[in-house]
């Protein structure tokens, strides 16, 4: 048996795990990422919307501050993970338009926008006229919507490469294998790949996503309280079509629809959403009704040209708000459940983690994150 030391062991390679081991090895950690399928996570899915204004869900204050947190990150996060790799990640401060497709949605977003300025939200009410001059090749007749300004976009396969290479420049090791937590006297003390080789290791960062709770060694009262929810996203092409110029999301008939335009002319449609335990099989039903509600928004979608289904697992908590902080077991960190937010709280994440295995304090905006929430609270 081979055995290698490390300060802190990552298990998860999607964007969370990316960058909590860049931002660990920043403060000079020593680190290894560990994952049998880096490129299965739901960032390879998602459409990248960072967009917490237009999200806003009631009874979800809490993690309304915690996404602005992170969206607020979001420049300066990007620009020095360009500066460091040389690589492009997609982020574009474009905004977002929230669009109500008949009477009935256009009063929901009112009470929407309503509520969400008791809270301090800076949006803006448009009419269907104003909504059609903003973006013209919506289609007529939407009686309104809703303009943020501050919501805006990152391309999350090229945040991921970045996050990967950013990681590999500051010394970060990776291993293509599945991991079982190695505990002992009561704390985890690193992990046992699948070939046998032990990483030793001062701190465990769980953020393997969907697959959170099928870590093994684990003890059953730390294991992440995840459950995988299964998303379908298309990818298609708008041919010469008048593109859209800001993300665009819609509710037809009281169903969600989103559309994220790229500037290479690729759109984004998404998204289902399907609790099938870890059946990523593309369904049929679901890429239809995608494309029936995004095309009553945009009618030119009908000539696209379809790319790409893709199918992911959006890493569900209890209360659908992530999972950050002390597990219950000593040594262990999880750092996942983040649901339909991944991508919008990677940065804050990351620094709070990195905060908290380098001080042994998780910042205190994170506090309503904490795994103690389920009734796990030791120390890491």
């Amino acid at each position: 048996m081979t055995s290698t030391t490390s300060d802190v062991i990552v298990i998860g390679a999607g964007v969370i795990g990316a960058a909590v081991a860049w931002r660990c090895a920043q403060r000079g950690l020593t680190v290894t990422v560990v994952d049998p399928g880096p490129d299965r996570g739901a960032w390879h899915t998602a459409a990248g919307m960072l967009a917490p204004i237009t999200e806003l869900h009631y009874a979800e204050t809490p993690l309304l501050r915690l996404n602005l947190d992170s969206l607020a990150r979001y420049p300066a996060f990007c620009t020095e993970l360009g500066v460091q790799t040389g690589l492009p990640t997609g982020f574009v401060e474009c905004g977002t338009v929230s669009i109500a497709w008949d009477g009935a949605d256009l009063s929901a977003l009112r009470d929407l926008h309503a509520f969400g300025c008791t809270l301090g939200m800076e949006a803006t009410l448009l009419t269907g006229r104003e909504l059609r001059e903003l973006e013209p090749a919506l289609a007529a007749g939407l009686p309104g919507g809703l303009l943020a300004r501050g919501d805006h976009q990152v391309d999350p396969r090229l945040l991921h490469a970045a996050l990967v290479a950013a990681a590999e420049g500051a010394g970060v090791k990776r291993r293509r294998a599945g991991a079982v937590l190695d505990v002992v006297a009561d704390r985890a003390v690193g992990t046992r790949l699948d070939d046998g080789t032990l990483l030793s290791g001062h701190t465990v960062v769980l953020a393997a996503g969907a697959w959170s709770a099928q870590v093994g060694g684990v003890p059953p009262e730390c294991v992440a309280r995840v459950r995988p929810v299964k998303g379908q996203t298309l990818r298609l092409r708008l041919l010469g079509q008048p593109r859209l110029r800001r993300v665009i999301r819609g509710s037809v008939k009281g169903a969600p629809i989103y559309l994220v335009p790229r500037a290479d002319g690729q759109l984004i449609v998404g998204a289902s959403s399907d609790e099938v335990g870890f059946d990523l099989s593309p369904r049929a039903g679901a890429v239809y009704e995608l494309l029936r509600d995004a095309q009553s928004l945009l009618p030119e979608l009908a000539e696209a040209v379809l790319e790409e289904v893709c199918t992911g697992l959006r890493p569900g908590s209890p209360d659908n708000a992530p999972i950050i902080g002390p597990s219950g077991l000593p040594g262990l960190i999880h750092a996942t459940g983040h649901f339909r937010n991944g991508i919008l709280l990677t940065p804050v994440t990351a620094d709070a983690v990195a905060e908290l295995i380098e001080t042994g304090e998780l910042p205190s905006g994170l506090a309503p994150f904490a795994p103690a929430r389920f009734g796990q609270a030791v120390p890491a």
